[in-house]
């Protein structure tokens, strides 16, 4: 029963709000499309980021809870996430958008974003032998300023208030992976690699790496949902 472990971790991520996405009063299925589409993009960069990294050993998994299939030596379920972590987050975002006025005023939206992008740098240069969470801040950092300044993102503060509150599920979710309640981790990090600085067992980088993945699935998914034809909302 073990190696479903890492399995169970995607269905359960996934499947409340799979089924919430018929709810005639939310819809998110109308826009499947729009996010596989999405999702499946930002997926390729993430996956090979994680080739590589699981190459050079800066992580790698558990076969104790692995259903043992793997792709370019990635096990089939953390390829998987890539697509139910997004979902989880994209659905929340559609949900609380539909329903709540969360957008910022653009003066505080770019304090925020230029903030954000001087503290990752700085962040990034201070860990410039460490690969880890140098390639996780840099990469955030740049993502931040071409979302904002080059494709006039102005969803940004919005988007990262939802992900603190999504911060909770994303902890439990990333803390089974890092070895929450488990004998040992189903995810080892080389500490080589990485700042050494843990939520509970979750390194604090992970929190960025989610962070840049969730913004870029959201940024596509309002894309790829505009070209969606329109469909006549009914009650």
């Amino acid at each position: 029963m073990l190696q479903y472990t890492y399995l169970l971790i995607n269905f359960f991520t996934v499947i409340v709000c799979f089924i919430f996405s018929f709810h005639h009063k939310i819809k998110f299925n109308r826009h499947f499309k729009a996010f596989i589409l999405a999702s499946s993009i930002v997926a390729l960069f993430f996956i090979i980021w994680d080739i590589w990294f699981t190459k050079i050993g800066v992580w790698w998994f558990n076969d104790k809870y692995l259903l043992g299939l793997r792709i370019v030596n990635l096990p089939i379920e953390e390829i998987l996430f890539f697509i139910c972590i997004p979902f989880s987050c994209i659905f929340t975002y559609f949900c609380l958008d539909k329903f709540f006025r969360l957008d910022w005023k653009p003066e505080m939206e770019k304090i925020f974003v230029v903030f954000s992008i001087l503290t990752l740098v700085i962040l990034a240069l201070y860990c410039n032998d460490r690969i880890y969470p140098f390639m996780t801040f840099l990469t955030t950092a740049i993502s931040l300023f071409v979302l904002y300044f080059i494709l006039n993102a102005r969803w940004i503060g919005k988007a990262s208030f939802i992900y603190l509150i999504l911060m909770p599920g994303f902890l439990g979710v990333n803390g089974i992976l890092t070895g929450t309640g488990l004998d040992s981790p189903i995810v080892n990090y080389n500490p080589e690699h990485f700042l050494g600085i843990r939520i509970l067992t979750i390194p604090i980088e992970d929190t960025v790496y989610g962070y840049e993945m969730i913004l870029w699935n959201i940024f596509l998914f309002q894309k790829f949902k505009k070209k969606e034809q329109p469909i006549e909302e009914t009650a």
